[in-house]
């Protein structure tokens, strides 16, 4: 199973659209992870027609969409805790991983969180975290990243897209 994972577009205050290339690999994704900051309802909804299956968090610039502020997916074998995150870059980690403790076995769950714009995929106490940073390059990102992951039987092989 393919699985797209996106953060942070901010359409339309920072940036305007996703670019192509990655608009093609999530719509060519079995499922997308969105861990929020869509920042419209506009953005919202084209990114959750693009997406097909989506499971998305809100983040801390978005409108209410009724999106939960943590969700949780197993797809092909693994457990994805998915939540924005909040605060500054300093402890983010800690935050992040706090929330997958909270939420599901520690052990066995990858976390899933975006809100810095800095992609990042490293093991913290023991927790695999995943940042896909800013699928726009929306400031503050010095770049405009997304993660593709191949998960099956509980493997998972994550890849870092840069444009």
């Amino acid at each position: 199973m393919e699985v797209a994972i996106i953060s942070d577009p901010h359409i339309p205050s920072r940036a305007q659209a996703i670019p192509e290339a990655f608009t093609e690999r999530i719509r060519e994704a079995d499922h997308v992870i969105h861990a929020g900051d869509f920042d419209s309802k506009g953005a919202f909804a084209d990114q959750r027609d693009l997406a097909g299956e989506m499971t998305a968090v809100h983040g801390n610039m978005d409108p209410d969409f009724g999106l939960p502020s943590v969700a949780t997916v197993e797809l092909g074998g693994v457990e994805f805790v998915i939540t924005h995150g909040t605060g500054s870059p300093a402890g983010w980690a800690d935050r992040v991983a706090d929330t997958v403790r909270e939420h599901a076995d520690a052990e066995k769950a990858v976390g899933v969180a975006g809100h810095t714009h800095e992609q990042v995929d490293k093991t913290h106490d023991g927790i695999r975290l995943l940042n896909p940073g800013s699928v726009t390059g929306a400031q503050p990102a010095r770049e405009t990243t997304m993660l593709t992951a191949s998960v099956e039987n509980g493997d998972l092989d994550v890849s870092v897209h840069r444009l």
